[in-house]
């Protein structure tokens, strides 16, 4: 049989198309039950979608939950982009201008770096492909029109917010002590002890530290689960909503595509409710322990003992103070403020936990348990003269030597050594 050459083009020879990896892209703004159900169905709807459609290969669909498109902090929009800009996708498929972004530059600078990126995005109820000759100049008029619209949505929402206020009613609490129902504070017993516990001491001579010890030993925490500061809980004793009262609109948002919270020195009207809710602490305690926390003020920390060995601890390798420090689960302790600054190469002391620091305080002034204002009444200062030795200084000219060592880490900040 006879061979038979031909020539042939071989960029004319079709090949089977290469299919586009298709993601596509939801949300909603309110974390309303009703809301979240449509971020649901829209995820089951491009879902679908995506995989019926010959020539498109599922990525997968990205969905924030109850976020407000004027924000950049929108968690699986900031994946979306990560895996665009990692060549994983090609088409994004979307609902509308607004459920991307109402903000027109936020708009308009996602779509040109897809753009450059060779990342097509289709606008569902506008039928626009960016990728398109007319795309962009479209998608400028809409943008700047859907930013228009979120103006006037939360331009609603401030009126509502406004009008409640002027009926006397909160739009969103968050403390400790309450939980909001239906634009009421309602209390929570077991936090609402906690606060009038922390009163109690606080009137008795309690410094912060002390509350903040309190309330972790009762495994109290704040928002998100933080550890709450011995500042923060004298903060809650003194707000108006532990008497029972509120103030109104005490933060605004300037803006509401920025979505700038700034404190109301007097741009917008505020409302002071009286008897707007329960009271956690009763009118007179109340007033007692503003006026205790405007006397510590006045003295200044070094007299009211807030922490009594503030400045009162010298580093005898660098002349340096010793600094407070409270880290994560760490135990309470004292530092070298020479160190907390530049590390071992400004100075290698030692911290000394504050339980030790206590206890040997406790002996050497002839005490059953350690006393901050006695401490500061007698004591000038505690001179660490190295990693092992302590010598206190006391007014009357007496001088005192110990030794010390910090007990063993793993028990932690309760640890049994401190306590003893």
């Amino acid at each position: 049989m006879a061979r038979t050459i031909k020539r042939v083009n071989m960029a004319a020879v079709q090949q089977a198309p290469k299919a586009k990896r298709v993601a596509a892209y939801a949300r909603v703004s309110c974390g309303r039950d009703a809301m979240l159900h449509s971020l649901s169905a829209q995820v089951s709807y491009y879902s679908a979608l995506i995989q019926r459609t010959p020539g498109w290969e599922y990525v997968g669909v990205y969905a924030d939950e109850a976020l407000s498109g004027t924000k950049d902090t929108r968690g699986e929009f900031q994946k979306l982009l990560a895996d665009c800009r990692a060549g994983k996708i090609d088409l994004v498929v979307t609902k509308s201008i607004s459920r991307f972004a109402r903000n027109t530059v936020t708009t308009l600078q996602t779509v040109r770096e897809f753009r450059q990126l060779g990342v097509d995005v289709y606008f569902e109820e506008q039928n626009i492909h960016t990728l398109g000759e007319e795309g962009e100049f479209v998608l400028t008029l809409l943008a700047a029109y859907a930013e228009e619209e979120a103006r006037s949505v939360s331009e609603n929402i401030r009126w509502h917010v406004q009008s409640n206020f002027r009926q006397g009613l909160s739009w969103s609490v968050e403390m400790f002590g309450y939980r909001q129902k239906n634009s009421r504070l309602v209390i929570v017993p077991e936090e609402a002890a906690l606060l009038r516990m922390a009163a109690k001491m606080y009137l008795a001579g309690a410094n912060p530290l002390d509350l903040e010890r309190a309330f972790a030993e009762a495994g109290a925490v704040g928002r998100r689960g933080a550890r709450m500061t011995g500042d923060h809980i004298v903060n809650l004793l003194c707000n108006e909503k532990t008497a029972g009262d509120m103030i109104l609109q005490k933060t605004f948002v300037d803006d509401p595509i920025a979505k700038n919270n700034r404190k109301n020195t007097g741009e917008r009207p505020q409302y002071y409710v009286e008897g707007s809710h329960e009271p956690i602490l009763d009118r007179e305690t109340y007033q007692k322990v503003l006026e205790e926390r405007a006397r510590r003020k006045a003295e200044g920390p070094r007299r009211h003992g807030d922490y009594p060995f503030c400045s009162r601890i010298v580093c005898g390798k660098c002349g340096g103070k010793y600094v407070h420090r409270l880290r994560g689960n760490a135990p309470y302790a004292w530092l070298c403020g020479t160190y907390n600054k530049k590390g071992k190469a400004g100075c290698d002391a030692k911290l000394i936990q504050e339980c030790v620091l206590e206890a040997i305080t406790a002996e050497v002034m002839g005490l059953p348990e350690f006393d901050g204002r006695a401490f500061r009444a007698e004591v000038k200062e505690i001179q660490v003269q190295d990693n092992t030795s302590l010598v206190f200084v006391f007014y009357d000219g007496r001088r005192a030597a110990r030794t010390w060592a910090n007990p063993d880490r793993r028990y932690g900040r309760r640890s049994k050594s401190c306590q003893q």
